[in-house]
């Protein structure tokens, strides 16, 4: 790119040639004395236009944030700048998911020939993915504004946001805890922090267990006993097969898909910060589900996974799931879906046949349910096939029901409290053998 004269230098010269021809050939005095003025003007812009092209570099503060989370983007011109350069514009490619500051997400700065120039524009992330920020167009005037070029940065920066992970809780009810690494009591005595209570000494037992007020009192050798400590494996089936509802980010409606995406976030976060173990299973992509584990390394890698949750993946059948993604009997799965897809459905009954405990969770928008109890006048403005599959989706819940699978809706806090501590009164009751 070469520096090339701007409009408004060519109306000058143009202007300027035009009023001088007419003073010439018209002996209009009156015409110079309005020429000359925009000839001269012409004559300096064209004498001082800059001849170095400036250099630019682009960098985010931050690029990785969670939804909401806002970064700055920087754009210095460095080294010695041309005296002759006035202005330097910057204009940020507007996205549909990242708010700006300023809104028009464009900036100018004057130039201060050995300081440089810093541009500075304030980027928000609205919805948890990976996208690029394209480059930006930045545009250097000369002074007067006679010449202008088209700068070139350098490559465009890519964001990631990790889905917004809410204020969630649970109970601390496990099914079937297993394990001994974990915060959540057993129903045996081992090693633990909760409290069982005090028993005479018994051959193996620690020393540090000794109780010696008791001992003491009584002139016997007395231990205070402990519940264990066991763990979980906390399965996240992640059904990213179909997107229902409207997405408008953070600050508006949520998808079915953005239900689903910030509510494993959460989840994973509640059971990892536990102790217990966590997988993440994504119906819509077999490669990148990740493994079971524990810690905040395996939070990050969840949330990366997170990321890539996209609606058009691969949709595997039946057998191709229960194949792929081979679940421990004694595991707590928790379905994050629409429960729209016979896939999903139907994978989610193979489970319950194999002994895990399996609770449901429903991410469909509330304005796309509520259509069933809308009045004749507004049913009128949704498709009929539409409203016999919700009627359909209505019966083959109660039929997970019938199985033994609640279902829930997704509410932050508190979404699993109920169930978790119905599943695991149920899992404490005694069995009968045959």
């Amino acid at each position: 790119m070469r520096w090339q004269p701007t409009h408004a230098h060519v109306r000058v010269i143009v202007v300027a040639a035009v009023l001088l021809v007419i003073a010439v050939l018209a002996r209009r005095p009156d015409a110079a004395v309005f020429g000359l003025p925009l000839a001269f003007i012409a004559v300096w812009g064209r004498f001082f236009r800059p001849r170095a092209e400036p250099e630019v570099q682009t960098e985010l503060d931050a690029d990785v944030l969670f939804e909401g989370q806002a970064t700055t983007y920087r754009l210095r011109v460095q080294g010695t700048v041309d005296p002759d350069i006035d202005l330097i514009v910057a204009a940020l490619p507007r996205s549909k998911w990242f708010d700006y500051s300023p809104r028009q997400a464009a900036v100018a700065e004057p130039v201060s020939p050995h300081e440089g120039v810093a541009l500075e524009v304030g980027v928000r992330s609205k919805r948890w993915g990976l996208r690029a920020l394209e480059k930006p167009t930045v545009v250097a005037t000369s002074v007067l504004g006679a010449y202008r070029i088209r700068v070139t940065s350098a490559a465009a920066s890519s964001v990631t946001t990790l889905p917004l992970r809410e204020g969630f809780e649970a109970v601390d009810a496990m099914p079937r805890p297993a394990g001994l690494v974990g915060l959540h009591r057993s129903r045996r005595p081992g090693e633990g922090t909760e409290l069982a209570g005090v028993r005479p000494f018994r051959t193996g037992d620690r020393l540090r267990r000794i109780n010696w007020s008791v001992s003491a009192r009584t002139r016997e050798l007395h231990v205070t006993s402990t519940w264990s400590d066991r763990d979980t494996e906390v399965v996240i089936l992640l059904d990213t097969g179909g997107e229902i509802g409207v997405s408008e980010g953070i600050d508006g409606r949520s998808s079915s898909l953005d239900t689903a995406v910030r509510a494993a976030a959460s989840i994973a976060e509640h059971y990892l910060r536990h102790g217990d173990r966590v997988r993440l299973v994504d119906t819509g992509n077999l490669v990148r589900g990740v493994r079971s584990g524990s810690g905040r390394g395996h939070l990050r890698r969840i949330l990366d996974a997170l990321v890539h949750a996209d609606r058009r993946g691969r949709q595997p059948d039946r057998d191709q799931l229960a194949q792929r993604n081979r679940i421990k009997s004694d595991s707590l799965v928790l379905v994050l879906s629409p429960l729209l897809r016979q896939v999903v459905l139907g994978y989610v009954v193979t489970l319950v046949h194999s002994g895990c405990t399996v609770i449901a969770v429903d991410t469909l928008p509330p304005d796309v349910v509520s259509v069933l109890d809308l009045d004749e006048h507004d049913k009128r403005a949704w498709p009929l096939a539409w409203r016999l599959r919700l009627l359909e989706r209505r019966r083959e819940l109660d039929r997970l029901g019938d199985l033994g699978v609640p279902t829930v809706p997704w509410r932050g806090s508190g979404t699993l409290d109920e169930v978790l501590r119905d599943a695991a009164r149920l899992a404490s009751a005694p069995r009968m053998r045959s």
